[in-house]
């Protein structure tokens, strides 16, 4: 075993050093390639040199439009940035390669709470959940006799209250979805459903912020 008498900030230093003599002789050799929004055809080629996987050949034109345009709609063209994070990939069981597309928007893979509830919307306006749509917990342990029907019915009545001004208020803010970061139980699914107030639960906190970021929400 070899030992090297020099000091790891001298090591750190001589590969910035590197670095900065290499990126200068990159730049130095290096040619502008003029492109425009209008005329993406050497980003396109640029896409297909490098996607020469066996797996996509059979798709490769279209593999390579696909990147370019998920990276166009992202970049901030003025400042030269992509944000990467707000491309996704989803996946399905069962498809082919030749299904792939792009979707300029939020893929949630999420079912409506209840059957019944509407599908499909226009000029949605959402209300997003942070907080569970149920009664808050107590956060030490708490213990409730219930002795008489009237007080499980003062119980009842206390709990329905919570459900009914949660889902007042959202009616109130003119949300006609509502997504919610976490679940709700049939009490609450049940006055969704009767205010004409479809939901969707289990989202992901990603989602929600993906979600917020596209319809510019808060």
């Amino acid at each position: 075993m070899v030992f090297c008498r020099i000091h790891p900030v001298k090591v750190a230093t001589g590969f910035e050093r590197a670095c900065d003599i290499a990126v200068k002789h990159l730049e130095s050799i290096a040619d502008e390639i003029k492109w425009s929004p209008e005329d993406t055809s050497l980003l396109f080629n640029t896409a297909k040199t490098t996607l020469s996987s066996k797996i996509v050949s059979r798709c490769h034109d279209k593999m390579a439009r696909i990147a370019v345009d998920s990276v166009l709609a992202v970049a901030n063209l003025e400042r030269k940035d992509v944000n990467f994070e707000l491309i996704q990939f989803q996946t399905k069981v069962g498809g082919r390669l030749e299904d792939t597309c792009l979707v300029k928007g939020i893929v949630l893979d999420k079912p409506i709470a209840h059957p019944q509830m509407r599908k499909e919307f226009k000029d949605a306006k959402i209300a997003m959940l942070t907080a569970p749509f149920e009664p808050p917990k107590p956060k030490n342990k708490a213990k409730v006799e219930i002795t008489s029907g009237a007080d499980y019915m003062a119980l009842y009545e206390r709990e329905q209250k919570y459900f009914v001004d949660q889902v007042a208020h959202c009616k109130r803010s003119g949300a006609n979805l509502v997504i919610c970061q976490w679940g709700f139980d049939d009490e609450a699914t049940h006055l969704l459903l009767q205010n004409d107030l479809p939901a969707i639960r289990w989202c992901g906190g990603v989602e929600l912020e993906l979600i917020a970021i596209a319809t510019g929400g808060d």
